[in-house]
């Protein structure tokens, strides 16, 4: 009933904003916010799997003649993006099955964590490290979560207190992985194409480490105090150094897994010296590990860790924000929805973005689309004021990506609410959200800040 009601509510919403006249807007833009709207009340309903939606999307934008196909699919797919993610999917599987990654956490853990607060800790610098060498989040989680796991079974943890843990590593990735320009290979290049300002690897290390890392470490210290241990935690460590010598020595697969890992950060590292976009770099190591004598590390099957879903979602999202710059709607939101004369002191029109960030994302849920509708409607509104439009969209993303009230606001939270997964609660999702929003605003200032000092805005 619920997926009906949100089917024919979109429906609504297309009809009133198509039949409804709208001053300023010309043909191509009035459809094409009605579509949108449409789409995004869609989204947040659940009416259909999000790629089904962004298909629909798709398709609409190209059969109603708002925009010609090349308009539509030229900068999700003739740009580095996508291939980026699908090489990303490709270097997160090889690194995962290989049994790399878990050997990593296995060998941290035995030699660091004592206690609940070391589990949390270490759940957070685990995310970190594995950000530089699995480039999406969520082969990073999983990852972590079986080990974790474990250590909960050595400690013979409570239920609640193993959905505590789970909590922890889907919060640790939203902000960790936007320290690094691969560590989400969904969201952090969107980020960087809806601005229209290219960077290197090293550059946005430089704009984003310092903000997400301080991001995190107050997210955990909110984890920390609103999340006790229903009682004392004892790890049995001899659980775990079984469960690491089942591992066995170190396999060819995983010293090929290392090499191509070490020649894919070095490239990441020298892609300003050298030119090459991030983006071809992490295809080509990914279809290098396959090939024979120097690869043998991905097979035929390792395209299936590559979600089709995914791909049509991000063309979708992307898509909102390309279109809707070209028929004028992006910038009639911003004429819309922002104040007429925007507050010339950057810290107060910070606040003032986050907050319209915010209330967009409520509605919206999906940190794609309201990257999508969002940042080029800042960007616009903030071009006579010489901003680095850069600078807007990764404070955007920024704070739509830490933000979350609802799993569904956010989709590493949603994932993570799985009972299979992190197995957490709405309700622990909520008791997190909330103080956290209070963090968030204090993240844009100090990106802004941060900004500031490094000549970026």
């Amino acid at each position: 009933m619920k997926k009906i009601i949100g089917f024919l509510a979109g429906l609504a919403v297309f009809a009133i904003i198509y039949f409804i006249p709208i001053q300023g807007l010309h043909t191509a833009a009035h459809l094409d916010l009605a579509l949108t709207l449409m789409t995004v009340v869609w989204w947040a309903t659940q009416v259909a799997q999000p790629a089904y939606v962004g298909g629909i999307y798709l398709m609409l934008l190209i059969i109603l003649h708002v925009a010609t196909p090349v308009q539509v699919f030229s900068s999700s797919w003739t740009g580095s993006i996508m291939w980026l993610v699908i090489g990303a999917y490709l270097i997160a599987g090889a690194v995962k099955d290989s049994g790399f990654g878990e050997r990593i956490a296995y060998a941290f853990i035995i030699k660091f964590v004592r206690s609940w607060t070391g589990i949390i800790v270490s759940i957070f610098v685990l995310t970190f490290i594995l950000a530089l060498l699995i480039p999406h989040p969520w082969p990073r989680a999983f990852l972590i979560m079986s080990v974790m796991g474990v250590v909960a079974k050595s400690a013979n943890m409570p239920d609640e207190d193993k959905s505590k843990i789970g909590l922890a590593v889907f919060a640790a990735s939203c902000p960790l992985s936007g320290a690094f320009l691969t560590g989400d290979a969904t969201l952090n290049p969107l980020a960087v194409a809806d601005s229209g300002v290219n960077t290197t690897f090293i550059k946005y290390f430089e704009y984003m480490g310092v903000p997400m890392i301080i991001a995190a470490f107050l997210t955990m210290l909110l984890i920390l105090f609103l999340f006790k241990p229903t009682r004392e935690v004892h790890i049995d460590l001899d659980v775990l150094k079984a469960q690491q010598k089942q591992l066995g020595k170190i396999t060819n697969k995983e010293i090929r897994t290392i090499i191509w890992l070490v020649i894919a950060i070095v490239l990441w590292l020298t892609s300003g010296v050298t030119g090459i976009n991030v983006g071809w770099i992490t295809l080509l190591v990914a279809l290098l590990m396959s090939m024979p004598v120097i690869g043998e590390v991905l097979t035929a099957k390792s395209w299936s860790g590559v979600p089709v879903n995914v791909l049509v979602f991000l063309t979708s999202a992307i898509a909102i924000g390309d279109v809707g710059a070209k028929t004028g709607m992006n910038a009639w939101i911003a004429n819309t929805l922002l104040p007429s004369s925007l507050p010339g002191n950057i810290f107060v029109l910070v606040l003032l973005i986050a907050v319209f960030t915010i209330v967009i994302h409520m509605f919206m849920g999906s940190v794609i689309a309201v990257m999508g509708v969002t940042i080029p409607a800042v960007v616009a509104a903030t071009s006579h004021m010489g901003i680095n439009p850069l600078a807007i969209s990764l404070i955007i993303f920024s704070i739509v990506n830490l933000h979350y009230i609802l799993p569904f606001h956010n989709l590493a939270m949603l994932v993570g609410s799985d009972p299979d997964t992190g197995g957490y609660t709405q309700g622990q999702v909520i008791k997190l959200g909330i103080p956290l929003t209070v963090v968030i605003f204090i993240i844009a200032i100090v990106m802004t800040a941060w900004f500031h000092i490094i000549g970026l805005m």
